[in-house]
Order: C-alpha cells, then sequence, then structure tokens
C-alpha cells in the first residue's frame, strides 16, 4: 500500500472541511453546557449500598504485612564462624587475610610456565569455599555443632595448604628454568 505524504493527503481532502461560521450564540450556549456539567460532576453522588474500598485496602495491607512477616521469619541468617564468639571471629579474620595475602603472592607469579598450576589451584579453592558455603548453611541448621566449626576451620587450612603447596611448585619450576637457561661447561 502506497503512503500518501501530508501534502497529498490534505489535496485529497480538499473541499470537504467544514468552513461555516457557527450559529449566533454558540459559544454562550457551549459554556453553558460546560458550566453544567462542571456544577453537576462537584455535586456529591448519593451511592447506594456499602462502600467496600476502605475495608479492602485494610485487608490488602494486612496481607500484605503478613507475608512479609511469613518471609522474614522464613528465611534464618546464614551464620559463618565469625558469628560463634569473638575469639572466632579473630579466627575467621586471621584466615581470611592470610588466604587473601597467599592469593596474591600467588597471582604475582604468574607466567605461561605457572599458568596451568595456578589455575588448578584457583580451581580448588573455588570448590573449597563451595564446601565452605555449604559449611556455613550446615552450622546454622545444626545450631552451632563443634563438628562443623571444626570442619570449617579445616576448609580455611586446607585452602593454606592449598596456596603454599602451589607457591612451593612454581619456586621448583622457576629454579628448573633458571638451572635449564644457565650455560653448561664442560671441560
Amino acid at each position: 500500500m502506497k503512503k500518501d505524504t501530508i501534502d497529498e493527503l490534505f489535496d485529497n481532502l480538499r473541499g470537504e472541511f467544514d468552513i461555516n461560521e457557527p450559529n449566533t450564540g454558540h459559544e454562550s450556549r457551549f459554556l453553558d453546557k460546560l458550566n453544567a456539567n462542571t456544577i453537576a460532576s462537584t455535586e456529591p453522588k448519593k451511592s447506594s449500598g456499602f462502600n467496600w474500598k476502605p475495608f479492602l485496602a485494610i485487608a490488602a495491607s494486612l496481607v500484605i504485612c503478613l507475608a512479609v512477616f511469613t518471609t522474614s521469619n522464613a528465611q534464618p541468617e546464614v551464620m559463618d564462624l565469625a558469628s560463634v564468639s569473638p575469639e572466632m571471629s579473630e579466627t575467621q579474620d586471621f584466615f581470611t587475610t592470610t588466604i587473601n595475602a597467599e592469593l596474591k603472592k600467588l597471582n604475582n607469579e604468574r607466567s605461561p610456565l605457572t599458568e596451568q598450576v595456578i589455575t588448578d589451584a584457583l580451581n580448588r579453592i573455588e570448590l573449597l569455599e563451595k564446601d565452605y558455603q555449604q559449611l556455613k548453611t550446615d552450622l546454622t541448621e545444626s545450631n552451632k555443632d563443634q563438628r562443623v566449626i571444626y570442619a570449617m576451620i579445616s576448609n580455611f587450612q586446607n585452602r593454606i595448604d592449598v596456596l603454599n603447596t602451589v607457591l612451593e611448585q612454581i619456586e621448583i619450576i622457576k629454579e628448573l628454568k633458571t638451572n635449564s637457561d644457565e650455560p653448561k661447561n664442560t671441560f
């Protein structure tokens, strides 16, 4: 279908526009009708029956409050070592700081020779982190069971052991690279 431009549209409608002057008194009749509608709309309506809107609003508010209360109570806060005791909070801070420092060392050792070892280590750390998240849930459900607390501490120690082992492996790789690059003196 061909679209007409605006000029073609007006050319096609030429002669169909109402260009006659309105009858005398048109403006006053129009204003009278307008004022009559305004007065009718401001008069209070006489409602028949009971007005349910306020009760529906109150009921909706109660349903929302109940839903919020139920949802907030249904999901207990997940606990970690810091929530067990002040000593455990210090322990968690120590392990977290140590792990972050070891990760920083590990990332500083990145090279084409060590990339695979570092990637494997980070994958193992990620698995241990997932296990730790599960342990946090277990701690919450078990109400601070000592076995779960020991497992969480062990998880932190395992992460540090993985990082230390990888750093030692990187040192061995660097030593082997240095030794293989040295010229051999044979007399």
